[in-house]
């Protein structure tokens, strides 16, 4: 199913001829200018009608003409339906625009849902235009051969806009690039924003403008608490300053955004009592190289296979006094459970739930399937707290993986997230961890599950208090 362009002959020109010849004109005004020796792989866009703002976007749409990207993604706001703690892609297969369909990168958005809170509407979408206006300028520059993920949003909880963040930090790539769509200050009495009078004298612009470039001076180098504390305390009516705030937390340290044209739909009148803003930017982000694998509904029930082969071959060779042959990496496996990460691999009893064993190892040492493959055997034979899972006893077990992120030292206690950190605690040569599902599971706060960290790694309940070290992780977690 193609999610047909609502906004093709309003906001844009309705003809693939039409929206080439604007973008020439607007080409054509720029007098020649040369592109960027790197095109970025970031964009930010405004996203109202061309008439309005379609040159400012041009501006920094035209850096990535002839770049070879394979998808785009696009973080854009919801104005007319409320959305709260989720991410909204279409549910069709394609968007179209005058220039024909651009095909949804299913796979990518299955990846994103894996790991961040994600629904599909095609509704959503068909109703807002500011990840719809980008399009036909993206197939301008870039021609037919990407596909895309529109991803429109409203507000965040701080765990839920930390989940998306940490999703597009993993994902994102450098066949990628990422679109934020943003207009800036709505000024006026419509928008109930006007805190430099209803004059509409120039004066007024130039304040407007002041602000808008305080509010890009935290974007330029991408300081997201500054960005997000600007919003909150002047009330400015940047539209999508929430993907702006997600995007600038999932950049990678030390990257920066440079601004390009800026400009408001009251420049040809001069009336500036009611106008919104534009501004057009770029970046070049050298995303992680190493990252982190994400594992795919298919990756995952692979895993889930291994785990279960392995475990069965080691109860029944322990059963009938025959050694376990060690398991080489299988061929067939999937290239993201080859990356190096580290795993547990727990056994529970199908009926009650109750723990029956769980090894694992945290540092990434050797690749995801080989780590789960020999945990599965040690959670099932070799966990001390329990006695040798029986032959009897395998078709009443629930396999359950936890594919983990590399540990990250923490300054403190403070600092670990229930439900989405793992942890663990080193103290005085004694050592414990905790995946990120056990607090949530018992539902402990975190000074309970400190306690039982500590008691677990044979300390004083209170032994986190101090003089303990913590590391943090992540995991993916999944069961049969």
């Amino acid at each position: 199913m193609t999610l047909e362009s609502t906004i093709s002959g309003s906001w844009y020109p309705g003809t693939a001829n039409g929206i080439r010849a604007l973008c020439d004109k607007w080409e054509a005004s720029r007098k020649g200018a040369a592109s960027p020796s790197e095109a970025p792989n970031v964009l930010v866009l405004p996203h109202a009608g061309w008439a309005y703002s379609g040159e400012t976007a041009w501006e920094a749409v035209r850096a990535v003409r002839g770049a070879r990207f394979r998808r785009v993604v696009v973080l854009a706001p919801s104005h007319r339906a409320w959305i709260e703690n989720r991410l909204v892609a279409p549910e069709a297969d394609a968007v179209s625009t005058p220039f024909g369909a651009i095909a949804i990168d299913r796979d990518w958005l299955d990846r994103l849902a894996l790991l961040a809170p994600v629904t599909r509407s095609n509704r959503i979408h068909a109703a807002e235009h500011s990840a719809q206006i980008e399009y036909p300028l993206l197939q301008v520059a870039l021609g037919a051969g990407f596909s895309i993920v529109p991803l429109v949003m409203g507000s965040f909880g701080n765990d839920q806009m930390g989940m998306c963040v940490r999703a597009l930090s993993r994902l994102v790539d450098a066949e990628t690039l990422l679109v934020i769509s943003s207009d800036f200050t709505h000024y006026g009495d419509d928008f109930s924003y006007t805190p430099y009078g209803k004059g509409g004298g120039a004066d007024v612009r130039k304040q407007v403008a002041a602000a808008d470039a305080e509010a890009f001076s935290f974007m330029a180098k991408c300081d997201a608490d500054g960005f997000a504390a600007f919003i909150k305390r002047t009330g400015a009516t940047i539209c999508g300053h929430v993907p702006i705030e997600m995007a600038l937390r999932a950049f990678p340290k030390g990257s920066r955004l440079v601004q390009g044209k800026y400009a408001t739909s009251g420049d040809g009148s001069a009336d500036y009592s009611r106008f919104v803003c534009y501004l057009a930017a770029t970046a070049c982000v050298k995303w992680n190289a190493a990252a982190e694998a994400v594992l795919s509904a298919s990756d995952r029930a692979y895993l889930l296979r291994v785990a279960r082969t392995s475990m069965e071959r080691a109860v029944r060779s322990y059963s009938s006094s025959a050694s376990v042959p060690s398991s080489p990496v299988p061929q067939d496996a999937p290239k993201a459970t080859l990356a190096k990460m580290g795993a547990f691999v727990t056994l529970n009893d199908k009926a009650s739930g109750a723990l029956r064993g769980c090894i694992g190892e945290i540092l990434p040492m050797r690749p995801l399937v080989e780590a789960v493959a020999a945990r599965a055997v040690d959670a099932a034979r070799r966990d001390p707290r329990f006695t040798p899972v029986s032959e009897r006893e395998l078709g009443e077990i629930r396999v359950e993986v936890s594919a983990l992120t590399p540990p990250r030292r923490v300054a403190s206690w403070r600092d670990i997230v229930l439900g989405r950190d793992g942890m663990t605690l080193e103290k005085d040569g004694c050592f414990a961890v905790f995946l990120p599902q056990v607090a949530p599971e018992q539902g402990w706060d975190l000074p309970t599950t400190l306690s039982y960290l500590s008691q677990k790694a044979g300390l004083p309940a209170d032994a986190w208090k101090a003089g303990a070290t913590f590391e943090t992780f992540q995991a993916e977690v999944f069961h049969e």
